[in-house]
C-alpha cells in the first residue's frame, strides 16, 4: 500500500524518482506526487490518478524536473478521498520541509487540533499534513536540527510509518524513519548518492547495495557521509547493515508477456522448483529445512498448529490445514490474522504458529505475530521477501523463493506456499512416523514431477482463452470443490473477484445444498473441481444436481475422465497426481480463466481498483 521513492546525488533526480514510482505501481494506489528542488526552489506536482497523469503534468514545465534532489509517492486513500490535494508529498505551512508518508497516523485527530491552536492551516484532509507540520512545530520550538525535530514528533506519534522529510534549509540530508511500514535506502559508491524506496525495486540499476532500517529507527541520509541510524525512542546509535541485493532488473520486468500477471503464472514450474531446490532430495529420500530441523521438537511436541494468513495466504493456508492433518496427524486451525488479535484467542506455549505472508509485511499477520509471541507460542514463518519485518519477527521459517511477484492478484506466491507447507508436511511425517519411508519417498518423486505438469497444463492456454470468452459476460459465479481442492475454490473465486469485479464465491461443494443451490439457473456458471481421488463419486452426484437446475458446468478433471465429460458444458483436464498435490494443479486452469476474463474486459490486470499487493495498515 502506498509507495516511496527519493533520491539525493550528483544524477538527475526526476527520471529516477518518476521510474521509481512506476516500479512501485503494483503496490497499490489511486494517486500520485513528486517534489523536486532545483538547488533554489521547491517544486510540487501531485494530481489524481496515475503515474502517467503524473508525467503529463510535468512534460508540460519542464522546470517542475530540475534537480539532483526528489521524492515521490503513490498514494492509497485512507484519510481524505483521492484527490491531488490530499496527493503527497506535503509541504509544511512554512513552505521549508516536504514530506512523502506510508502508514496511518491514528492520533492524528488530536494532534491536528493542538497544531490548529497554535495557528496552523490545513489545506488537505490527510494524516501526513498533520505529521509535517508537527515537525515543524518540534523543529522551531526546540531550535533542532532535521533529524531530531522527526524524532521528537514520532514519539509524539501513535500508528505506523515510513517517512521521507526533506528541508530547504539543509539541502543536502534526507532524513527517513520507520515503524511498521517497509523502507530501503541504496547506498551509492563513496556515499556519492542515496536513493530511498518501499523496495530497492526502484534503484536495482545503480546500487546492489541497500539498508533496510528496523521499527523505530531513524536515518540522517547525508551526501558523502556515512548514513547514521539511531533508535527514536532512546536515541541510541544502532549498527548499518548494509546487505547486498539479489535482486535482478530482468525480474522486475514483464519479459515480453503482456501482463505481469501471465508472466507469474508462466513463472510457476520455476518458482515450485527454486522452492523445493536443496530442501527436497527424492534420491535420498530426505527433506532438509533448517527453520524446521532446528526446532523439530517444537512442532512434534506442538498440541495445535495455527496457521495465521490473510487473503491468498490464507487459502495456502487450508490447504496447510489438510496436508498436516492428513500426513502428519498434528491438530490445525486456520485463522485470519486481521481476526485472530481481536477476539481474544487462547494461546499457549504448547501452540506452534505458522504465520504466511507473500510480503512479509502484512500488517495483521505482524500484529497477530507479536501477540502469539506474547502468550508464549512458537512463531514459524512462511514469506517470499528475505529481510522482511514477518522475517524478523517470527523464530524461524522458510522462504518460498517465488521471486518478485509484481501482480497484485497473487499466483506464483500461492503454490510456492502450498510447495512450503506440503514439504513441512512430509517431514512432519516422517518424523512422528505417520507416513511409511515408501509412501513418504513416493511423494517427493510426484512432488518433483509437478513443475512439468504445470508446464504441460499451461500450454491448454488457447481453451481456457475459448471458456473465458464464453462467460466473460456472467454477473456472478460459483465455484466448487472439496477436500484439498475445496480452498482452491475460494482461490479461484477470489482471483477473478480481484481482477475481472465479477461477483464470485467458493463453497465445499457439499455445501452447495444448503444454501447457494437457490442461485442456480440457466444463466449462473459454476466451476467445479472433480478430480478422479479423494470424493469423485460425491462431487459427480454435486454436477447432476446443477445439471438438473439447468447451471451451466465448467469443471477441471484428470486426464482421460469419462463420466464428468458427458455432464459437464466444458471440461478442463489436469494431469495426474496425487490427490494431496492435485491443488498445485487444479489452481492453474482457475488463475487463467481469471486472467482471460479481465483483460476481455479491458480490466488493469496488474493494478486492480482499490486493491493493493502489500497491506501494510489495518
Amino acid at each position: 500500500m502506498c509507495g516511496i521513492t527519493g533520491y539525493i546525488g550528483f544524477r538527475d533526480a526526476y527520471p529516477i524518482v518518476v521510474n521509481g514510482l512506476k516500479r512501485l505501481e503494483y503496490r497499490g494506489y489511486d494517486s500520485s506526487g513528486i517534489m523536486m528542488y532545483d538547488g533554489k526552489e521547491i517544486h510540487l506536482s501531485k494530481t489524481k490518478g496515475k503515474v502517467s497523469d503524473l508525467e503529463a503534468i510535468t512534460d508540460n514545465d519542464e522546470k517542475r524536473k530540475k534537480g539532483n534532489i526528489g521524492i515521490g509517492h503513490t498514494r492509497w486513500a485512507t484519510h481524505g478521498v483521492p484527490n491531488d490535494v490530499n496527493s503527497h508529498p506535503h509541504v509544511s505551512q512554512s513552505g521549508e520541509l516536504v514530506i512523502v508518508h506510508n502508514g496511518i497516523i491514528e492520533n492524528y485527530d488530536t494532534l491536528k487540533k493542538e497544531l490548529i491552536s497554535r495557528g496552523y492551516v490545513f489545506k488537505s484532509d490527510t494524516d501526513t499534513e498533520v505529521l509535517v507540520n508537527l515537525i515543524e512545530e518540534v523543529k522551531k520550538n526546540e531550535g533542532c536540527k532535521l533529524g531530531q525535530a522527526v524524532q521528537l514528533a514520532l514519539t509524539s506519534v501513535v500508528g505506523a510509518y515510513a517517512i521521507a522529510v526533506f528541508d530547504k534549509t539543509k539541502p543536502n540530508e534526507l532524513v527517513i524513519a520507520r515503524l511498521g511500514s517497509p523502507i530501503a535506502i541504496g547506498v551509492g559508491k563513496d556515499n556519492s548518492e542515496f536513493f530511498v524506496a518501499s523496495d530497492a525495486s526502484p534503484f536495482i540499476e545503480y546500487t546492489k547495495n541497500a539498508i533496510y532500517l528496523e521499527d523505530e529507527e531513524l536515518a540522517v541520509v547525508k551526501i558523502g557521509k556515512d548514513i547514521k541510524v539511531r533508535k527514536i525512542k532512546d536515541d541510541s546509535m544502532v549498527d548499518t547493515n548494509i546487505q547486498k541485493l539479489q535482486l535482478s532488473l530482468d525480474q522486475i520486468e514483464k519479459g515480453g508477456y503482456d501482463h505481469f500477471m501471465l508472466k507469474e503464472i508462466h513463472e510457476q514450474p520455476k518458482a515450485i522448483i527454486d522452492t523445493y531446490r536443496g530442501r527436497m532430495l527424492p534420491n535420498e529420500g530426505i527433506i532438509k529445512m533448517s527453520g524446521i530441523d532446528d526446532h523439530l521438537n517444537k512442532f512434534l511436541n506442538a498440541e495445535r498448529i495455527i496457521i495465521i494468513a490473510c487473503g491468498t495466504s490464507w487459502h495456502a493456508g487450508l490447504v496447510g490445514e489438510y496436508l498436516i492433518e492428513d500426513m502428519a496427524r498434528i491438530p490445525v486451525e486456520v485463522e485470519y490474522a486481521s481476526e485472530f488479535r481481536y477476539r481474544n484467542p487462547i494461546i499457549t506455549p504448547n501452540d506452534v504458529v505458522i504465520a504466511i505472508s507473500q510480503s512479509g509485511e502484512t500488517a495483521d499477520t505482524l500484529a497477530a505475530i507479536k501477540l502469539a509471541k506474547s502468550k508464549g507460542a512458537f512463531v514459524f514463518g512462511i514469506c517470499n521477501v528475505v529481510g522482511s519485518s514477518i522475517a524478523r519477527e517470527t523464530h524461524a521459517g522458510a522462504y518460498t523463493h517465488a521471486g518478485p511477484e509484481i501482480g497484485v492478484a497473487s499466483t506464483k506466491a500461492f503454490t510456492t506456499q502450498i510447495t512450503v507447507l506440503t514439504l513441512i508436511s512430509l517431514k512432519l511425517a516422517k518424523a512422528k512416523g505417520t507416513m511409511s519411508n515408501s509412501a513418504f519417498r513416493m511423494y517427493l518423486q510426484k512432488m518433483q514431477l509437478i513443475p512439468a505438469k504445470i508446464e504441460a497444463l499451461l500450454k491448454i492456454d488457447e481453451k481456457v482463452k475459448e471458456i473465458a470468452a464464453v462467460y466473460k459476460d456472467a454477473k456472478n459465479c460459483l465455484y466448487l470443490g472439496r477436500g484439498f481442492n475445496f480452498p482452491v475454490a475460494l482461490e479461484g473465486a477470489l482471483k477473478l473477484k480481484e481482477i475481472s469485479y465479477i461477483h464470485a464465491e467458493g463453497y465445499p461443494a457439499a455445501e452447495m445444498k444448503h444454501g447457494p443451490i437457490a442461485l442456480i439457473d440457466e444463466n449462473m456458471p459454476i466451476f467445479v473441481i472433480a478430480t478422479n481421488k479423494g470424493h469423485y463419486e460425491k462431487v459427480v452426484s454435486n454436477i447432476q444436481e446443477i445439471k438438473s437446475r439447468s447451471g451451466k458446468i465448467i469443471a477441471i478433471v484428470t486426464e482421460g475422465d469419462t463420466q464428468v465429460k458427458e455432464i459437464a458444458d466444458h471440461v478442463i483436464e489436469i494431469p495426474e497426481t496425487e490427490e494431496a498435490l492435485t491443488p498445485l494443479l487444479t489452481t492453474i486452469p482457475f488463475q487463467l480463466l481469471s486472467y482471460h476474463i479481465a483483460v476481455m474486459l479491458n480490466k488493469n490486470v496488474d493494478q486492480p481498483r482499490n486493491l493493493a499487493k502489500s497491506v501494510t495498515v489495518e
